[in-house]
C-alpha cells in the first residue's frame, strides 16, 4: 500500500472514532433530559438527513477540490454540531448538522482509494478501511460508553477553566466537550493527505447565472450518475446490497441499546459495549472477506444478508449475556463478510462509469436513504405503541425479505441479460488480475 494510504486511514480511524461516541453521548443527553424512546432512535435518520438531502453536490464538491481539504472542512462541520449540542441547540437538530459533516466527507473517503490505489488492490483496501472503521466503532462506541460512565464524567467536570463558565454540567456535555478535540486530532491528519495527482474535476460554473442556479444545475448530472449506476446489471445488485445492509447496520447500533436496557436491563455505558460486540464480528468478517473474495465473486454473498435479517429476530429471545455475545459476533461476522467485496464491486463499477466522488455520493444517497427510512420506521414503530421486541422483529422481517427479493433480481438477471452481467464480470476478473 502507498503510504498516503495509512494517513487516510488514520484521519478516517479518529474522524469514526468521534462520530460513534457522539452518538452515544447524544442519546445519554436525550435520556437525561427525559426525551422519549423514540427520539433516542431518530437520532439515526436524523444523522442520515443531510446526506440525502446533499448528496447531488458533495459528489461534485469532492471531486472538484483535493480530497484531504474536503475531509478537514468536513471534521470543522462536524465541530458546529457539537458546539451547537453543547449550547442550547435541540441534539436532534444539533446531531443532524454533524451528520452535514460525514456527508461531505464521505465521498472524499472512499474516492480518494481509487485515485491512489489500483483496482487489484481497492477489496484489500477495502478490507482494511472497513476493518479500521469497524474498530473505531467499537472503541468510539465503548469511548462514548466510558465518557458519560460515573468515573470519567467525573474527571471531566472537575476540569475547571479560570474564569470561563463553559456552561458544562452533566457527564453527556462533558463528553460531548471531550470529543471535539478528537475531531481536531482527525483535522490534522486530513492536513497530512497527500495530493494524488488525479485530475480535479470543477463543479459546473457559468459566472453569468447566480450561485444557486449553478448549484441546482449539478442537480441534473447527479440523477443521471445515479440512473446509471442502477441501470448497470452488477451496479445494481451492489448498490442494492449495500445499500439495505447500511440501512440496516445503521440503525442496529441503536436497536442493540434499546435491546440491551429491556432484555438486560442496561444502562447506556454498559450496553454500548455490546454495540461494540457486534462491531468485533464485523471487523473479523471484514478482514477474511479481503483475504478470501474477488471482485468477480462479489454477489455470492448476497444469501449472508437473508440470514442476517432472520438472526435479528432471533434476537428478542435472548436475555443472557452469554448467549447474546457470541450471537451479536456471529450477527456481525455475516455483516462483514457481506459488506466488504459487495463495497468494492460497487466502487469498481462506479469507477467505470463516473468519477469516483459522484460514484460514492450515489452510494451514500440510497444508503443514508434506507437508513432514514428504516430508521424512521423502527423509530415510529415505537411511537405508535410496538415494544421494543415487536419493532426489532418487523424490522428484521423487512431486512430478510428485501434481500431476499435482491437475489432474485440477481438471479433473473442472470438468466435474462446473461451476455451483458458475464462481459461485466470479465472486466472485473481482468482488473483484479491487473
Amino acid at each position: 500500500m502507498k503510504r498516503g494510504f495509512y494517513t487516510i486511514m488514520s484521519a478516517q480511524f479518529f474522524s469514526s472514532l468521534a462520530d460513534n461516541a457522539l452518538f452515544v453521548a447524544a442519546v445519554e443527553l436525550l435520556r437525561s433530559e427525559g426525551a422519549p424512546e423514540w427520539q433516542r432512535a431518530a437520532l439515526v435518520p436524523m444523522f442520515a438527513l443531510f446526506y440525502v438531502v446533499l448528496a447531488p453536490f458533495v459528489g461534485a464538491f469532492a471531486d472538484a477540490l483535493p480530497k484531504g481539504k474536503v475531509m478537514f472542512v468536513s471534521n470543522a462541520i462536524k465541530v458546529v454540531g457539537c458546539l451547537m449540542m453543547l449550547f442550547g441547540s435541540h441534539p436532534l437538530i444539533a446531531y443532524a448538522v454533524v451528520g452535514l459533516g460525514a456527508a461531505a466527507y464521505s465521498p472524499a473517503k472512499y474516492g480518494i482509494l481509487t485515485e491512489l490505489l489500483p483496482a487489484s488492490q481497492l477489496v484489500k483496501a477495502n478490507g482494511w478501511i472497513e476493518g479500521l472503521t469497524i474498530a473505531s466503532i467499537i472503541l468510539g462506541v465503548l469511548f462514548g460508553g466510558q465518557l458519560v460512565g460515573q468515573h470519567m464524567s467525573h474527571m471531566l467536570l472537575g476540569i475547571d477553566i479560570p474564569f470561563i463558565d463553559t456552561g458544562v454540567d452533566t457527564p453527556a456535555e462533558s463528553a460531548i466537550a471531550a470529543l471535539i478535540v478528537v475531531y481536531a486530532v482527525a483535522a490534522w491528519f486530513n492536513t497530512r493527505i497527500p495530493h494524488t495527482g488525479v485530475e480535479m474535476r470543477p463543479m459546473r460554473a457559468d459566472p453569468a447565472r447566480s450561485v444557486v442556479s449553478n448549484t441546482l444545475s449539478l442537480l441534473p448530472d447527479f440523477w443521471a450518475c445515479n440512473s446509471r449506476l442502477w441501470r448497470d446489471k452488477l451496479g445494481q445488485i451492489s448498490l442494492s446490497t449495500t445499500t439495505l445492509f447500511w440501512g440496516a447496520g445503521g440503525n442496529l447500533k441503536f436497536i442493540v441499546l434499546a435491546w440491551a436496557a429491556v432484555a438486560l436491563g442496561y444502562n447506556t455505558t454498559q450496553a454500548s459495549a455490546l454495540t461494540g460486540v457486534v462491531a468485533i464480528g464485523t471487523a473479523v468478517g471484514a478482514v477474511v472477506a479481503s483475504m478470501r473474495m474477488r471482485l468477480d465473486m462479489a454477489t455470492k454473498v448476497i444469501p449472508l444478508g437473508i440470514a442476517m435479517g432472520l438472526l435479528l429476530i432471533l434476537m428478542v429471545f435472548i436475555s443472557n449475556i452469554w448467549v447474546a455475545i457470541p450471537f451479536l459476533i456471529i450477527l456481525g461476522g455475516l455483516g462483514g463478510y457481506l459488506v466488504v467485496p459487495m463495497n468494492a464491486l460497487l466502487q469498481h463499477r462506479g469507477h467505470n462509469l463516473m468519477g469516483a466522488g459522484r460514484s460514492i455520493a450515489v452510494q451514500n444517497f440510497n444508503e443514508q436513504a434506507c437508513i432514514l427510512a428504516l430508521g424512521a420506521f423502527y423509530s415510529l414503530s415505537l411511537k405508535f405503541g410496538l415494544s421494543v421486541f415487536g419493532a426489532i422483529t418487523a424490522f428484521g422481517l423487512v431486512v430478510a425479505g428485501v434481500m431476499w427479493l435482491i437475489q432474485r433480481w440477481h438471479q433473473n438477471n442472470c438468466v435474462q441479460h446473461r451476455d451483458e452481467v458475464e462481459h461485466l464480470l470479465h472486466i472485473a476478473r481482468h482488473d483484479t488480475h491487473h
